[in-house]
């Protein structure tokens, strides 16, 4: 059973930085990509970032520069590392993997974190 399990939300100040990190647990057949999005209080969930098996990261316009992706080789492991953050930043972070199984690729989300950005 696939399980995707984020950690290392927390409030921050304005200008300051967090680290989430997420792993993913019984994908046996790989991963093809790991990926961030958020949900903000009152609106609908966008997405952040993300990174392909070959390594390849991708962001959301407005995120790029502030915020980076990383993961270990088979993407296991990932980090969203978020730096002069935001009080925009606000929300639920969401991390997610499509997994390969035998009836083919599947999405799958962990629980989210919360990040809050006091101003």
């Amino acid at each position: 059973q696939v399980q995707v399990v984020e950690s290392g939300g927390g409030l921050v100040q304005a200008g300051g930085s967090l680290r989430l990190s997420c792993t993913v647990s019984g994908a046996s057949l790989g991963i093809n990509v790991m990926g961030w999005d958020r949900q903000a209080p009152g609106k609908q969930r966008d997405f952040v970032a993300s990174i392909s098996s070959g390594g390849t990261p991708d962001y959301a316009g407005s995120l790029k520069g502030r915020f980076t992706i990383s993961g270990d080789n088979d993407l296991n492991t990932g980090t969203l590392q978020m730096n002069s953050l935001e009080p925009d930043d606000t929300g639920i972070y969401y991390c997610y993997a499509d997994v390969r199984t035998v009836v083919g690729m599947v999405h799958y989300w962990g629980q989210g974190t919360q990040v809050t950005v006091s101003s």
